[in-house]
């Protein structure tokens, strides 16, 4: 796959958050933001191998103390945000379906895929009110639409929560000069896609192909053929963020391959 080669300038002087930045589709946001200009700071619990040309803070995002870390840093290092992409989420929890789901499980999804989002907009989002001006992209799911009940109901709820509560942020802050978009992806290939296979495979006693045609299975198909790359998520979230979607806001944008196979 060949990306087309960015403006190295369209990003020039705008100050990009995005968790999650060191993995994934994370890092590859955090990639094609530099190679369009921008300053980037992100935050990860693990300090990465190598991220040049980023400003790096080592916090845990599902902890509120750590989006507090993220925020004054982004404050003091970068003297604000023009741009918040919210990447970081996942889950942990097992396969089973939702009997095997305890209340820690259900806490801990609901702490890294919708939290983050709502403490970091707190904290902010109002700077960009104040200046009339800035973008929010949070990565949500279409899990949120089409939960795999054997390992997701938990995450999948808490992706849908998080779709929810994006488009109520921005009927509140669209009037304010802030946009507010979403985006969706279905399968990627990344590190968390291959640790989920993993958790499939160990609760059903399979291989990893067993659990990757289950997600298959349970996805419906891809008619596209194949996952999404990191890249092509960023890509998506680079325009949503660009002043060529100036006029895009409160919309749920997703990246599937065709997997949801309704309209």
């Amino acid at each position: 796959m060949t990306m087309p080669r960015p403006d190295p300038t369209e990003f020039e002087g705008r100050r990009i958050l995005v968790t999650a930045g060191t993995k994934g589709a994370g890092r590859a946001t955090v990639q094609r933001f530099l190679a369009g200009g921008a300053r980037v700071i992100t935050a990860a619990r693990a300090t990465p191998d190598s991220l040049d040309g980023v400003e790096f803070i080592q916090a845990d995002l599902a902890a509120p103390d750590g989006c507090e870390t993220l925020a004054d840093a982004a404050m003091s290092r970068l003297g604000g945000v023009d741009v918040l992409v919210h990447v970081v989420g996942g889950s942990s929890s097992p396969a089973g379906g939702f009997s095997a789901l305890t209340d820690d499980h259900w806490r801990a999804e609901f702490d890294i895929n919708l939290m983050p989002a709502v403490r970091l907009d707190r904290l902010l989002v109002p700077q960009m009110i104040a200046r009339g001006s800035g973008a929010v992209i949070h990565v949500s799911s279409i899990q949120g639409r089409l939960p795999l009940p054997d390992s997701t109901t938990a995450y999948a709820a808490a992706k849908a929560a998080l779709t929810t509560y994006s488009k109520a942020l921005s009927k509140e802050v669209g009037p304010k000069g802030v946009r507010v978009n979403v985006v969706s992806p279905g399968w990627i290939m990344t590190e968390a896609a291959g640790r989920l296979l993993e958790r499939i495979a160990e609760g059903t006693g399979g291989t990893i192909e067993d659990a990757r045609q289950s997600v298959l299975a349970g996805l419906g198909g891809i008619p596209l053929g194949r996952p999404a790359e990191p890249e092509e998520i960023a890509e998506l979230i680079a325009f949503l963020a660009s002043d060529r979607a100036s006029s895009i806001h409160g919309g749920d944008y997703v990246i599937d391959g065709g997997t949801i196979p309704t309209v």
